[in-house]
């Protein structure tokens, strides 16, 4: 296997234009495969290392949703308990029954926010006020469709309530990153974070992968919910300007995560493992139920495709006959994880007892995993 994934890996390089990349794969949770090769600038000045640290995008969703869960679980909140017990000003969990295995299944109806509620991704407290007087795209709880910004604002603003006022970065960064020594950051980046971290390159090429087409063409209508969803809230508009300062350190946890390939792979070994790393139990049984727990399966208002969700992950649809409609996460019909814009990707998968991670800095048209990933993926289970 080992040879085969290498191969694969050196292929990303050879012919398919990749600037930087590592990959990292655990098995049983012990890390059997760990690559990296490439630059971490465009210039090619800086060698991708192992530690080499690098935004996410929305792979930052699944460390996001653990957070939020853990935080719940630890202040007394059961995953099916009422959004409006812990947020009762948000408009449309007080006029619905949404859950927060709801809210963290994107099934809350606000992927999106409207023109004239847009405050700067920047400004927190700007964008929960506007949020709390949205009104759903669709009946909370009725339907589900991705929510590429708006969840991060919806969860983070759930564990300031839940604990007393800290951030859900600040909670990733000390109750979970730290103890667990995950290399992997939302915010409060360092000197010697910041020395190890890589440039991240936009797409050269517009072609999307044809299950795609349909939410592009939606993303460039102006009236569209895929659109509304990937301006809400305002302000970063280009693809480099995850590579700023102020938004590096904004911790934001919809797409602000910078880590190493390993620490992503761990993350998902505990997962896989049942919550356990190194033979101690760091994760409660009621967060990885809720994580591996399908919630929602079918058609999704922003991707206009059918996607699946458990508490804060994505899983591949089935169809009628409860056959996978994609393999983005293996063969298994329990894997479940979350990848991240322009082809970042990582999974956990239970019932083998395997983990995947794989990070890159030149990025694709895409909002699921490419082939880059993809063939990995496959040379495991092969």
């Amino acid at each position: 296997m080992s040879e085969l994934i290498e191969e694969r890996f050196l292929k990303n390089f050879e012919e398919r234009g990749e600037l930087g990349a590592a990959v990292s794969i655990w098995k049983d949770g012990v890390e059997i495969i760990s690559l990296h090769r490439g630059w971490r600038d465009k210039e090619k000045t800086l060698p991708w290392e192992k530690d080499t640290l690098v935004p996410v995008w929305s792979a930052t969703k699944g460390p996001a949703a653990i957070a939020t869960m853990l935080a719940l679980h630890e202040n007394g909140f059961a995953i099916h308990s009422r959004v409006s017990e812990v947020w009762p000003e948000l408009r449309a969990a007080s006029s619905s029954k949404l859950t927060l295995a709801g809210l963290l299944s994107h099934q809350s109806g606000l992927p999106a926010l409207d023109p004239d509620k847009r405050a700067n991704i920047l400004s927190h407290r700007s964008v929960i006020r506007e949020m709390e007087t949205q009104a759903p795209f669709w009946e909370p709880g009725k339907a589900h469709g991705y929510h590429p910004r708006t969840f991060g604002f919806l969860l983070d603003e759930i564990v300031r309530r839940v604990t007393g006022g800290t951030s859900l970065a600040h909670f990733w960064n000390t109750r979970l990153a730290k103890p667990m020594r995950l290399d992997f950051h939302l915010g409060e980046l360092n000197q010697t974070h910041l020395d190890r971290l890589a440039t991240m390159i936009p797409p050269t090429v517009s072609r999307p992968a044809e299950e795609e087409l349909p939410f592009f063409r939606a993303l460039a209508q102006k009236d569209s919910i895929a659109q509304a969803a990937f301006s809400s809230p305002g302000g970063m508009r280009a693809l480099s300007d995850i590579n700023k300062l102020e938004y590096l350190q904004a911790g934001m946890p919809s797409l602000g995560g910078v880590g190493t390939a390993s620490a992503l792979g761990e993350f998902y070994s505990i997962l896989a493992q049942g919550g356990v790393q190194d033979g101690v139990t760091v994760l409660p049984k009621p967060v990885i139920e809720a994580a591996r727990s399908l919630q929602c399966d079918g058609d999704d208002k922003t991707f206009m495709m059918p996607t699946a969700f458990t508490c804060g992950f994505m899983k591949d649809p089935l169809d009628a006959q409860g056959n996978k409609l994609r393999h983005r996460f293996g063969p298994s019909s329990r894997a479940f994880g979350q990848p991240g814009a322009g082809g970042s990707h990582a999974f956990a998968d239970p019932e083998n007892g395997i983990s995947f991670a794989y990070v890159m800095n030149q990025m694709e048209v895409g909002v699921l995993p490419n082939q880059k990933s993809l063939d990995l993926v496959e040379a495991i289970y092969a």
